[in-house]
């Protein structure tokens, strides 16, 4: 059985992303209205517990980290900052939090060397300690890192996605694999970090940590248009990787490899063509995907005849469930300004 809330945020604009915390229990909203809204949803309540001002200008995505590292929420804005904020209470700058003074958010870091837009952010797993990624309109990707002391170091790798990078989503973090002369399988050494984007130049790269930089280790071009978001699904194999991405030209691809025959990536076609796609995430077991386009949200699963099936295509909706970037067309929204909905099955 699927049922869908409805959440009134108060946002005055369109709202861009929302992402629920590690355990599910708060939702982080953000829109062009330039502020961040973060509610406990826990018990099925919907209470605003912080509203964050910080962006100069609209904010297009959020990241919450792993709670290894404490409650911090990444954000990305066309102002051309990414800033990441923690729970605290804060010595210097002002606290950002809701009336009551309940829960109080600070900016522990303010990331401003892109040229442009920042479009998107991503934590990486906690495996990788405290690094995120983040990708811009300028083409390039910054990956900011840090050991926990408070300072943070930033790895910039230019002309990713020349006309502009969409969407990032990190491997998850699994050892390289080794077997023995006798065909026992086994985990050895540290695991390879790696990272999917996708960008305006109709490509899905894969890029991976190389000798303290970054290198593409492939692209896949079956796209014929912008790649709108990339999903990395969560570890369901040792030895399989799988990836979903939307794109505007309406299509919507999975891509699978088998790590211990080839490094060469099969692509499934999801559906027939999407309206407006703008947004694919996967479940925690890797197994379902949503997909999020202009008129409905739909999860799919793949069944024995090698198929993506449908399972459950909730009710439609007249506002789009996308998430645009500076780099879309604006005509799509996420949701009608102040509300998302909220789908539990």
């Amino acid at each position: 059985m699927t049922q869908i809330n409805a959440i009134d945020t108060g946002h005055e604009e369109i709202i861009h992303d929302a992402q629920l915390d590690y355990y599910g229990i708060r939702l982080a909203t953000c829109s062009s209205d330039k502020s961040i809204k973060i509610f406990d949803v826990s018990n099925s309540q919907q209470r605003l517990i912080a509203e964050l001002k910080g962006h100069e200008g609209p904010v297009w995505q959020l990241s919450w980290s792993h709670p290894t590292f404490g409650s911090l929420l990444a954000s990305c804005s066309y102002d051309r900052k990414v800033l990441i904020w923690k729970e605290t209470t804060p010595t210097g700058l002002p606290p950002q939090s809701n009336p009551t003074g309940a829960t109080q958010y600070s900016v522990i870091y303010e990331h401003e060397r892109h040229t442009s837009s920042v479009n998107t952010v991503a934590w990486a797993p906690y495996e990788y300690g405290l690094m995120l990624a983040c990708g811009s309109s300028d083409g390039s990707i910054s990956i900011l890192s840090s050991t926990g002391d408070g300072k943070w170091t930033t790895r910039k790798v230019p002309d990713c996605h020349p006309p502009g990078v969409n969407a990032l989503s990190w491997a998850p973090a699994v050892l390289p694999q080794s077997s023995d002369d006798a065909g026992v399988q086994g985990t050895t050494g540290e695991p390879v970090k790696r990272f999917v984007s996708g960008g305006c130049d109709c490509l899905i790269r894969i890029w991976k940590e190389q000798d303290d930089g970054w290198v593409e280790e492939t692209h896949l071009d079956q796209h014929n248009d912008w790649v709108r978001d990339v999903a990395w699904a969560p570890t369901f194999s040792f030895h399989k990787d799988k990836i979903a991405s939307c794109s505007q030209d309406g299509n919507v691809y999975v891509f699978t490899r088998d790590t211990r025959l080839s490094n060469n990536w099969e692509c499934i076609t999801i559906g027939t063509h999407f309206n407006d796609v703008w947004s694919v995430s996967w479940s925690l077991t890797g197994d379902i995907l949503a997909v999020a386009a202009a008129d409905k949200v739909s999860l799919w699963k793949l069944g024995l005849d090698g198929k993506y099936q449908c399972l459950t295509t909730p009710q439609t909706s007249s506002t789009s469930t996308g998430s645009p970037s500076i780099n879309s067309t604006m005509e799509s929204t996420t949701g009608e300004s102040g509300n998302i909905p909220v789908m539990a099955t």
